[in-house]
């Protein structure tokens, strides 16, 4: 089983797969291109659990875009999460 998350920013996008050991399978920077990121997700997809995407204002269109490429897609809102809790800076 593996696992994909994406860090959605305003003109890119950080794509990570990992497995189950959190091995790194794949990590690269793409454009904010659908095409471009379900071409590299292609060759997982029939072993990915699901792909967690950064919730942040321009999220719809790589998330309806990968749902209709019959990715399972989740939003991640990482002021929720806990490892972010109480972070105030891009660094920290």
């Amino acid at each position: 089983m593996l696992f994909c998350g994406i860090d959605l920013h305003s003109n890119n996008s950080v794509v990570v797969i990992s497995d189950e050991s959190d091995k790194v399978l794949y990590s690269r920077r793409l454009a904010n291109d659908l095409e471009a990121i379900c071409t590299a997700l292609a060759p997982y997809q029939s072993q990915l659990a699901g792909v967690v995407v950064e919730s942040t204002f321009n999220w719809y269109w790589l998330v309806d875009g990968l749902q209709e490429h019959g990715y399972q897609v989740h939003l991640a809102n990482n002021t929720a999460i806990k490892q972010y809790d109480g972070l105030k800076h891009r660094g920290d």
